[in-house]
């Protein structure tokens, strides 16, 4: 059986899943965040180390005005209730992407549950915010060159906002669409990968352990045979 490492998640369908149930696209962001406490639950139990969550990419950007300041209001709100939580849980987290252009408030708030959840161990959370993987690939290359190091697939890894993570062995991409959307490209070289039809809303934890037992009887060759 295949061990399972880390888990990452684009979670697709809020929006949807909101305009379908509530006819409001903000409230089917908070239902997501109803999914996101099920599958930290589910990966606790299964053992997990690391679960990264796709959140903001740098093309949210180009959403509307109110929509994305629900969406940093509605983490920080999360931050400030659930962080004393998820230091009881000994749960870490930790954002990767590019510095996010939003108030004082919030960007003091990321950093304090960075450092407040450092030494945490059971579960690594890496929220994926105002990230893009081709960004982060342009900037781990010219950090590279600016130091005078070789390109290669080593130092490459090691420039990346996941310099210390090790790949996902599993994506899932919820809301019925196929695509990576620009999420962990050089990471997701030999990461299995499975796209549920379903929102991310209505993502259950039946639906995350069938995926895991699927996950532990592929075989997984690595290029080899």
């Amino acid at each position: 059986m295949n061990p399972l490492n880390h888990v990452a998640i684009i979670m697709d369908g809020n929006g949807r899943w909101g305009l379908n149930n509530k006819n409001s696209r903000n409230l089917g962001h908070k239902e997501g965040l109803v999914a996101v406490e099920r599958i930290i639950k589910q990966s606790l139990k299964n053992q997990i180390k690391y679960l990264t969550l796709f959140a903001f990419s740098t093309e949210n950007w180009k959403r509307p005005n109110l929509e994305i300041t629900y969406l940093f209001n509605l983490l920080e709100k999360f931050l400030i209730e659930k962080l004393p939580d998820l230091n009881k849980q000994n749960i870490r987290l930790k954002i990767i992407g590019k510095k996010i252009p939003v108030s004082s408030k919030l960007n003091k708030l990321l950093k304090k549950s960075q450092a407040a959840t450092f030494n945490n161990k059971k579960l690594q959370i890496n929220l994926a915010l105002n990230y893009g993987s081709k960004s982060e690939l342009v900037d781990g290359i010219r950090m590279l060159i600016k130091n005078k190091k070789l390109i290669n697939e080593k130092n490459i890894s090691k420039s990346l906002y996941t310099k210390d993570i090790p790949n996902p062995d599993i994506l899932i991409r919820t809301g019925d669409t196929k695509r990576l959307s620009n999420f962990l490209l050089w990471q997701l070289a030999y990461t299995e990968i499975f796209f549920e039809k379903k929102l991310w809303p209505d993502f259950t934890e039946k639906d995350f352990i069938k995926i895991i037992k699927k996950y532990k009887t592929i075989k997984r060759n690595f290029g080899n045979i």
